[in-house]
This record gives structure tokens, C-alpha cells and sequence, in this order.
């Protein structure tokens, strides 16, 4: 593939040491994922010291519903992202160009699609996860403004996912770094100054989403090559959107029903009243700055693996895996127990009520200890979308994790209604679900062939 001036962003994770470039790709997507962290974090700090306990929970308390929403578009860009390494690994020039044309489309229509869903299915759906009387009216506020600004989401996200899948992550974190300045000017400026409140958290978090988009757009429309993006260009190929929607589908439904089983999860904590869910948001917050640290290594995974498995490198495709295993163990265990160690501290820069931090190191003293768990559970998941099974890895996810969280809700829960039990079904079912995928990976990996032998593989 020729060589262009925007090529040193890129990475050929086809040749060199694994750790290295596995570090490599992680390092700025870790801080990437910070920084949109930040985004909901100004959220719900800048609410949570100067509006109250109540504006809070208000905000805390819709991460699930919009997850749920978005989830099955957000599985599309996974698609889009080892659709386009693989080609890019092969060296396929004319396919990673389709692949990134049909890629920007679907993101536009989708943002457009999901974003009047959210609108106008907001409220009603958390009246059904059973929101608290004194915290709906402010939730439902902030869903629908934050829905108006999805646009401005799916283009940045399918956009970023486009850079990642050549191996460029330092780019996208860059725009955010700009956008979450942004962000956290205007989150003090309209709720401080002008009193905006919820509605001024979530005005400045698509404003600042609309920046994060409008530079990624011109990264891609300026860039050289095969990621090159031409807006007269802009169309769905129907081939290119097959394979997308093949990865990227399963990967969403997956992601889509997880977050029913979250939103299963957030009722039953909203059963506990208002302080309970502003603790549970404060903690939920503070355990994705670990998340994010580990869904690096799952994103290094996915690209490395479609990138390897297009270019033929099938040993660096086994041997990938386990150096993102270790790397994930350390990562996780290592950030989640630095967090539970300050966790009071950091609790109360979202609210200084000791009932609120308490109930909030209630769920971190049993979520952090096992998140590492979680973070070798999504790693076997980027291994198997990248050799290119998709369907697998949704039914093994949807059965031991959604499932069996929902059955845990059901019957544990439903006989030892406490925290402590309804937080418990987290560890619990991301340790069933990683060691079944560790079993389907051990089964995949005997029909991978070794160098210079074709690849026939057909997802069952």
C-alpha cells in the first residue's frame, strides 16, 4: 500500500514485537476513552456539586437507557472497524475505500434514526425502568437533549473507528482533547453562571460532540490514500455493508440486549430510592475510567487480530491473544484497585452526602477487586470478531452474561433483596462468560491455518 504523509499516524500491526505495538495502539486510546469519560463526568460532577443529590441521579440514572438505544449502531461501527483492518492488513485499497464510504453513510442515517427514537421514546421508557418520582422530570430533560445531538455521536464514532482500524489512535485523541476543554468550559459556564442545570450538562456535551465530529470528518477528508474520504463519494456498497453488517449486527444486538439486562439492573436500583441511585451513578462513573483502560485492550485485539488475519499472519494471531490477556489481567487489576483505594475521595467530587459515598463504595468494594474479569471477557470477544466470528461470540455473551444476570434478578436477587446481591450477578456472570469464550476460542483456533495455507473458515 503506498506510503502517504499521513501514514506516521498509522500502524502496521502486521510486523514487529506484539507487546510493543499492542502498548502502542492501547496508550492514546486509553486517554481517548478518558476524555469521553469526561464528557459524562463533568456531567455529572458539575450537577452533582452545584444543582444537588437529585440532578445527579438524574443524570447517572440514564447510562443504561441510552446505551440500550444506541448499542445496536454502535455494533455496526465494530463491523466497519474490522471490515477495514482486514483490508487494510491485505493491502486492499479499493475495498477500504468502499469500506469507508458505506461506513460514514450508515453513520449518518443511523445518528438521524436513533436520535429521533431517543426524542421521542425517552421519557416513556424510563417511566417503565421505574425512575424515581423526584428525578424523572430532570432525566427525562436530559435524554431528550442528548438524543438531538446524536448525529453529531454516530459520525465521530464511525469516524474514530475508521482511524483505529488502520492502526491511528492518536488522532482521535487529539479532537477530543480539544472537544473536552470545550466540554467542561460550557458545562461550568451554563449551569454555574446560568443556573441551566440538567439541560445545561447535556447542551454542552453535544456541542462538544459536534466539535469531536467536525474534526474528524476533516481528518478523514483531508487524509491521503486509502482512508481517504470523498463526501461526493458517499454511498452504501451493498458488498461492503454485507460483511459490516455481519460483524457488526451481532456485535450490536449483543450490546443492545446487555444493556437490557443493565437497565434490569438500574430498575432495582432505583427501587432503592434517590441516594442510592446518585451513589450508584458516582461509582458507576469513577469504574468506567477502568473500563475504558481494559476496552483498550479490546480494541487492540479487534484491530490487531483483522489486520493479521488479512495479511496471512495467522501465528501473530494466536500469539496476540495471550500477550492481550496478560496485558488486560495488569491493567485491570492494577486501575481498579488504585480507584477503590481513593474511592471516598473520589466519590465526593460528585457529592460531598456521606450516605451518597457510602452507598457508592458499596457497589466499588465488590465491582473493582473482580473488573478484570470483565476486561479478559471483552479481550476473547475481540479476538474472535477479528479471526471473524461475530455470531459466536453474541450468543455466548447474551447467554452467560444477559441471561444469567436476568435469572440472578430474578431469583437471588428476587430472595435477598440488598445491594450487595443485585452487584454481586456482575462478577458472577462476566466470569461464566469468559470462560466459555475461552472454550470457543480453544475450538476456532484449530481451523486457523498455518502461513501460506488458504483460509477457509465460515462462521456457523
Amino acid at each position: 500500500m503506498k506510503r502517504t504523509k499521513t501514514a506516521k499516524y498509522e500502524m502496521d500491526m502486521t510486523t514487529g514485537a506484539l507487546l510493543p505495538k499492542v502498548l502502542a495502539f492501547s496508550g492514546p486510546l486509553v486517554l481517548t476513552g478518558i476524555l469521553q469519560l469526561l464528557y459524562n463526568a463533568a456531567d455529572v460532577v458539575v450537577v452533582g456539586r452545584f444543582t444537588g443529590a437529585t440532578a445527579l441521579a438524574a443524570v447517572g440514572s440514564t447510562g443504561s437507557l441510552i446505551n440500550l438505544l444506541i448499542n445496536i449502531f454502535l455494533g455496526l461501527s465494530v463491523g466497519a472497524s474490522v471490515v477495514i483492518a482486514r483490508n487494510y492488513g491485505a493491502g486492499d485499497v479499493k475495498h477500504v475505500q468502499d469500506g469507508v464510504h458505506t461506513s460514514m453513510t450508515v453513520a449518518a442515517i443511523s445518528g438521524v434514526a436513533v436520535g429521533i427514537i431517543g426524542v421521542i421514546f425517552g421519557r416513556p421508557l424510563l417511566e417503565m425502568m421505574g425512575s424515581p418520582e423526584d428525578v424523572i422530570d430532570e432525566a427525562a430533560l436530559y435524554i431528550r437533549i442528548y438524543f438531538a445531538g446524536m448525529p453529531f455521536n454516530m459520525l465521530y464514532t464511525f469516524g474514530a473507528a475508521i482511524l483505529r482500524a488502520v492502526g491511528d489512535t492518536r488522532r482521535p485523541l487529539y479532537y477530543l482533547s480539544v472537544a473536552g476543554v470545550i466540554n467542561v468550559i460550557l458545562n461550568l459556564v451554563l449551569v454555574i453562571v446560568f443556573h441551566m442545570g440538567v439541560a445545561g450538562v447535556a447542551i454542552a456535551t453535544i456541542i462538544s460532540q459536534a466539535v469531536s465530529m467536525v474534526l474528524v470528518l476533516i481528518c478523514l477528508i483531508r487524509s491521503e490514500g486509502a482512508i481517504h474520504l470523498d463526501v461526493r463519494k458517499l454511498r452504501v456498497d451493498k458488498e461492503q455493508l454485507m460483511q459490516i453488517a455481519r460483524v457488526g449486527l451481532p456485535a450490536g444486538f449483543q450490546g443492545s440486549l446487555f444493556s437490557i439486562s443493565n437497565v434490569l439492573i438500574q430498575s432495582s436500583i432505583n427501587s432503592f430510592g434517590s441516594l442510592v441511585v446518585a451513589g450508584n451513578s458516582a461509582a458507576s462513573n469513577l469504574e468506567g475510567f477502568v473500563y475504558t483502560s481494559m476496552n483498550a485492550i479490546y480494541q487492540a485485539d479487534l484491530t490487531f487480530t483483522s489486520q493479521n488475519m488479512g495479511a496471512g499472519q495467522y501465528h501473530r494471531v494466536r500469539h496476540g491473544m495471550w500477550v492481550c490477556l496478560a496485558t488486560v489481567t495488569v491493567v485491570g487489576l492494577g486501575v481498579g484497585f488504585l480507584f477503590l483505594t481513593f474511592g471516598s475521595q473520589l466519590l465526593s467530587l460528585y457529592n460531598e452526602d456521606a450516605q451518597v459515598i457510602a452507598y457508592g463504595m458499596k457497589r466499588m468494594s465488590i465491582i473493582l477487586p473482580t473488573y478484570f474479569i470483565c476486561g479478559l471477557m471483552d479481550t476473547m470477544v475481540g479476538q474472535l470478531r477479528g479471526i471473524g466470528y461475530s455470531i459466536m461470540p453474541m450468543i455466548v455473551s447474551l447467554t452467560g452474561a444477559c441471561l444469567l444476570r436476568i435469572v440472578w434478578i430474578l431469583t437471588i436477587f428476587a430472595a435477598d433483596p440488598t445491594q450487595e446481591i443485585l452487584y454481586l450477578s456482575y462478577p458472577v456472570s462476566w466470569a461464566a462468560t469468559f470462560i466459555a469464550h475461552m472454550i470457543c476460542y480453544l475450538i476456532v483456533v484449530r481451523k486457523i491455518p498455518h502461513e501460506n495455507e488458504p483460509l477457509i473458515m465460515k462462521e456457523a
